[in-house]
């Protein structure tokens, strides 16, 4: 399944629906029934059996990639973007108070809205705190990470 994931990867979501339901469809209905065929060979008891009983039970969470060429097989791509928050899970219990919290979280929001808009954090929030002070608040929107590029590329000199 991994394999043609990687062959129709780029293709629009169309392409995609039609390539999983002529090539994939046929491995996972395959696949459920050797799971079921297997699981009943096995004990209750048996770790493979209570494996097998959980992805069963969300058989149709797990096909619905089949459905929906939008969809990817696997949620590699949401556990990365959530990576940062588990690592430093164990360091922001020690914001030292509530308002250390609140202010980490404020933080931790302007880094993320950066790099959503494939801004790096540290380039943005360097440029960002050294024009604060002289900036006029009624542009301070300029510097939102959304705006900072055209904002920045109009205080810049032309090139001669």
């Amino acid at each position: 399944l991994f394999d043609i994931e990687r062959e129709i990867n780029g293709l629009s979501p169309a392409q995609r629906h039609a390539v999983r339901q002529e090539r994939s469809a046929p491995l996972v209905t395959e696949l459920e029934r050797w799971m079921i065929k297997t699981r009943d060979k096995l004990s209750r008891g048996h770790d493979l059996t209570k494996a097998f009983n959980y992805m069963l039970r969300r058989w149709s969470s797990f096909t619905r990639f089949l459905d929906d060429g939008r969809i990817c097989l696997s949620n590699n791509a949401a556990e990365r973007a959530l990576r940062g928050i588990a690592l430093g899970r164990k360091s922001w219990l020690f914001c030292g108070s509530d308002r250390g919290g609140q202010r980490a979280a404020v933080l931790y929001s302007l880094i993320v809205s950066a790099k959503m808009n494939d801004i790096d954090p540290q380039a943005w929030l360097a440029d960002v705190l050294a024009r604060l002070p002289a900036y006029p608040a009624h542009r301070i929107d300029d510097l939102l990470s959304w705006n900072w590029r055209s904002a920045k590329l109009r205080t810049q000199p032309a090139a001669a």
